[in-house]
């Protein structure tokens, strides 16, 4: 069985959420594993993350002719040209796999518009938050859904999106990267770390309207420390887009004037922020629709949400995390906010701890072995 895992994404935030599978399934002798990757980075990531088990994969670099390459230097910023053209300029890379495993649903394009038939389609999400386009009609195309825990597979199974018998819950494999017992030190001195981790979602995230007075008032301030870790995709593009919520906004660049800050870290897309670094490091989560809200209740602390769009959320399964944290309206309540959190550290530790054991199944058994073993269960 020829199983290949697709990494085909301007950034590399998902590639922890099905790397680790590789390691696992190469263990199986029946399996040939197939790493197909549109970029070098990409690759030597995938290599550093299964260690060993790269010599028993085949890598295959799927490439775009130089026009596209160019048009995509000019469009980069405003939609993912080269994603979707390096599926269509590569399909025919596609057809010999029995199963394709990916981590978003741009690669069902392969199917539904390019022609590529054979292989099984298993879909893998990368995060397992809340927002209403992680729960679209789209993800009925795929063969089998690989599932991190009991939230996520009711509410798909309620909408219709999977059936009974075409998902298996396997936990979350990034966690099978992530050393969760070290808290990386990134501040010469003691004081509480704030992690501010807006979305790039136009119309749910906080940087568009109230980013520059959330970083003006810890610029002045002297009680925290700040770390200032956008979701990757922020940062990609200058012009952010929601089908979902038809609007369209560009992103504000960010002001060089608080790099120089000792008291706050500026990282707009690095490895650290897509490795818990800054989850684990951190003492209070400031954020508003991002999944890394749930990396963060991995251990209970206190978390604040910026309500941005004024959204009615309480009762909306698309802001379910929003109970985890206080909610707050406008960038002037968050001094308040703050002060909540230290006061009391404890006050949604029960909130969390419920919301973990239903987003994320744990068991002694790695969640990237689980996925294996679905995958072959299912399709070998």
């Amino acid at each position: 069985m020829k199983v290949g895992f697709l990494f085909n994404h301007d950034a590399l935030h998902q590639i922890r959420h099905t790397a680790p599978i590789i390691a696992e399934i190469v263990r199986y002798l029946q399996v040939e594993a197939v790493v197909l990757t549109s970029s070098q980075v990409q690759e030597d990531h995938v290599r550093a993350l299964i260690g060993d088990a790269a010599r028993s994969v085949t890598f295959v670099r799927i490439a775009v002719t130089p026009l596209v390459a160019a048009l995509d230097r000019a469009l980069r910023f405003v939609a993912p040209f080269r994603r979707v053209a390096t599926l269509r300029q590569n399909a025919a890379a596609f057809t010999d796999l029995d199963v394709l495993v990916v981590p978003e649903t741009t690669s069902l394009l392969l199917r539904e518009r390019y022609g590529v038939t054979r292989p099984k389609f298993v879909w893998i999400p990368h995060g397992a938050g809340d927002r209403s386009v992680g729960f679209r009609d789209v993800a009925r195309g795929f063969d089998l859904v690989l599932l991190s825990g009991e939230k996520v597979r009711d509410r798909m199974l309620a909408a219709g999106i999977i059936s009974p018998d075409n998902h298996a819950i396997v936990g979350y494999p990034k966690f099978d990267t992530i050393d969760a017992a070290a808290a990386p030190r990134l501040f010469a001195d003691r004081r509480p770390i704030v992690l501010y981790n807006p979305h790039f979602d136009p119309k749910l995230s906080s940087w568009y309207t109230m980013g520059r007075p959330v970083l003006d008032w810890f610029a002045v301030q002297d009680r925290f420390n700040l770390i200032v870790a956008p979701h990757v995709m922020l940062a990609q593009r200058r012009l952010h887009a929601s089908v979902e919520h038809r609007l369209i906004r560009w992103r504000r660049e960010f002001e060089d004037r608080y790099r120089d800050l000792p008291h706050m870290l500026i990282d707009m897309g690095s490895e650290r922020s897509i490795d818990m670094t800054y989850t684990r490091a951190a003492d209070i989560y400031l954020g508003d629709a991002s999944s890394q809200i749930y990396e963060w209740i991995a251990r209970p602390r206190p978390a604040v949400f910026l309500n941005a769009s004024r959204a009615d959320w309480r009762g909306d399964a698309n802001f379910a995390h929003w109970q985890l944290g206080e909610v707050i309206d406008d960038a002037a309540e968050l001094a308040g906010a703050l002060d909540r959190a230290g006061r009391r550290p404890d006050a949604y530790r029960a909130a969390q701890e419920a919301a973990f054991a239903a987003t994320f199944s744990r068991t002694d058994e790695p969640a990237s072995r689980r996925a294996a073993a679905a995958i072959v269960a299912r399709f070998g």
